[in-house]
């Protein structure tokens, strides 16, 4: 692999580390803050929700404001945040205060979400672009992991801040990775597709020659041409459903039930609650594994095969989930975790990953990031949806339907999938651009020659 490019891969892929980092590390710090501050149960929920407020409002400008700043300036305001966030936690004085520095690194969350896979697409060739952009989800699974074996370091070791509190030094500990991110940035280009949508042809030419990227940019959008394309037209109408339907679908999987009631889950199945949790590192161990083989993979096999095999590999697995947990298992509890790793192992090739790499290459360059915005603030809002549902469902339905219900939504996955999305694997981002203007032109013969 081009020395070069693997070294902006790993740079902007701190981006997606954060992410998952950010999301993570506050299953340590919520029953500690809840202590310190004397939080009641609805000051629990805005302490949680706020992030998430944040996220929506940095997917909402995101896209807008990196085609007018660039890419690369957007990751640098990212990386600020996620910074000045982790300082800003670890200082709060008060409640309030730390709510403003959580919402901070939200919109940072917001930003990476949509411009990290982003740029990836928009600088990797097209034989290897699949794979990159996937290494910004493996980067989030090992943001999460890296935050649960953080704040264990922290208790385990007795780092205290100051004043003897453990959560500030927890926070704290983001404040590394985001000065990496942060400086690395500064020796990474800007993106040679939106260089040419500037109309600055000479500077983009200079990065793929950089890049060694071969393949031409003979499509991409000139500034009067961006004028003229809109999302909304019939043309992509495909494109934008497979861009809200698979964020939807990976927040429908059953992959929050996982990881935020897991252990409770196996509680109730008679594992013990230190089994528990330790099986819920494995769990998130395992996330990071098995992502490692839509990497493997999404260039060789495509992204319908992982996408087809790996929902319909899921839909079986809650099946099965959804039966070990009728069954009295008050000895055997630990079997419940077979399913699981399955459920697992098929959604950390599929579902999970290639949201982000069908997403950022699905759209033609002059609305990319407009749709990649509008892709992922329909995965956190699902999350966000789905996040307060579960607990509801687990409690009125009970665990074995609610596993049940997202084996249904899984195999809904499927069937979309098999009729909606076109294979692009090693197809530039202009031949798929040319692919959806045909095919519109093809349909529209069709329905002429039928009248």
């Amino acid at each position: 692999m081009r020395i070069y490019l693997l070294f902006i891969i790993v740079v902007v892929s701190l981006g997606g580390f954060l992410f998952g980092f950010d999301m993570a590390v506050v299953s340590g710090i919520i029953p500690l803050i809840k202590t310190d501050f004397a939080l009641s149960a609805s000051q629990e929920g805005l302490f949680v929700s706020s992030a998430l407020i944040g996220c929506i409002v940095g997917v909402a400008f995101a896209g807008k404001l990196s085609d007018r700043y660039g890419r690369k300036s957007l990751l640098i305001a990212a990386a600020a945040l996620f910074f000045l966030s982790a300082i800003g936690c670890s200082l709060s004085p008060d409640f309030f205060t730390l709510l403003v520095a959580r919402c901070l690194s939200g919109v940072g969350v917001g930003v990476a979400s949509i411009v990290v896979p982003l740029y990836i697409a928009e600088v990797s060739p097209a034989s290897l672009r699949g794979r990159m952009v996937t290494c910004y989800q493996l980067a989030v699974t090992i943001g999460i992991l890296i935050a649960y074996l953080s704040n264990a370091a922290v208790l385990q070791y007795n780092w205290q801040w100051t004043d003897g509190s453990h959560w500030r030094m927890m926070f704290l500990m983001g404040a590394i990775p985001a000065l990496l991110f942060w400086f690395g940035l500064y020796r990474i280009p800007e993106s040679p597709r939106w260089l040419m949508q500037k109309g600055r042809d000479d500077r983009a030419a200079e990065v793929m020659r950089r890049l060694q990227l071969t393949e031409v940019i003979s499509t991409a959008s000139s500034p009067e041409r961006m004028i003229k394309v809109s999302l909304w037209k019939p043309v992509y109408r495909q494109a934008l459903l497979l861009g809200l339907l698979l964020p939807l679908f990976s927040q429908l999987s059953g992959i929050n039930a996982i990881i935020y009631f897991g252990p409770t889950i196996l509680v109730q199945s008679g594992l013990s609650l230190s089994g528990s949790l330790q099986t819920q590192i494995y769990f998130g161990l395992a996330n990071v594994i098995f992502t490692g083989i839509a990497i493997w993979k999404v260039d060789s096999w495509g992204r319908r095969p992982l996408y087809l095999v790996g929902s319909a590999g899921a839909t079986i697995c809650l099946l099965l989930t959804a039966w070990f947990l009728n069954v009295n298992m008050e000895n055997y509890g630990w079997l419940l975790a077979l399913p699981i790793l399955g459920f697992l192992l098929f959604f950390a090739f599929s579902i999970g990953p290639l949201k982000f790499v069908v997403a950022s290459e699905i759209f033609p360059s002059a609305i990319r990031a407009k749709a990649m915005a509008l892709s992922v603030l329909v995965m956190w809002i699902a999350d966000a949806i789905v996040g307060q549902l579960t607990p509801i469902m687990l409690d009125s339905w009970g665990a074995a339907w609610t596993f049940r219900f997202f084996a249904v939504c899984c195999a809904i996955a499927f069937f979309a999938v098999y009729y909606l999305l076109p294979e692009t694997k090693g197809k530039t981002l202009e031949t798929i651009e040319t692919y959806w203007q045909e095919k519109f032109n093809q349909n529209r013969r069709g329905e002429n020659n039928n009248k």
